[in-house]
C-alpha cells in the first residue's frame, strides 16, 4: 500500500546523503529506519549488547558513540 511522507528539507537532504553512502534508496532507508523503531530489525546497541554480553549497557552505549565514526563517508575519503 503506498504512503506519501512529507518531510522537511533538511531531512530529506540527510536521507538523500544516507541512502547514496549506502547504496539504496531513499525508500529502502526508510524501510528499515520503520523495521528498526518497531523492533522488526536488531539496533546497532542491541547487536552489540547481545555479542558482547559481558558489557553493562552504559558501556555499550559508549562503545557505539564511539563507533559512530565508521558509519560516515565524507566526499574526500576515496579520492
Amino acid at each position: 500500500m503506498p504512503i506519501s511522507i512529507r518531510l522537511p528539507s533538511f531531512k530529506e537532504e540527510i536521507l538523500k546523503r544516507i541512502a547514496k553512502q549506502r547504496g539504496k534508496t531513499k525508500t529502502a532507508i526508510i524501510l528499515e529506519a520503520i523495521d528498526e523503531k518497531i523492533g522488526l530489525k536488531e539496533t546497532q546497541k542491541d547487536k552489540i549488547l547481545r555479542l558482547a554480553g559481558w558489557m553493562s549497557s552504559e558501556e555499550a552505549a559508549e562503545l557505539q558513540e564511539t563507533l559512530r565514526v565508521f558509519e560516515e563517508v565524507g566526499e574526500g575519503d576515496y579520492e
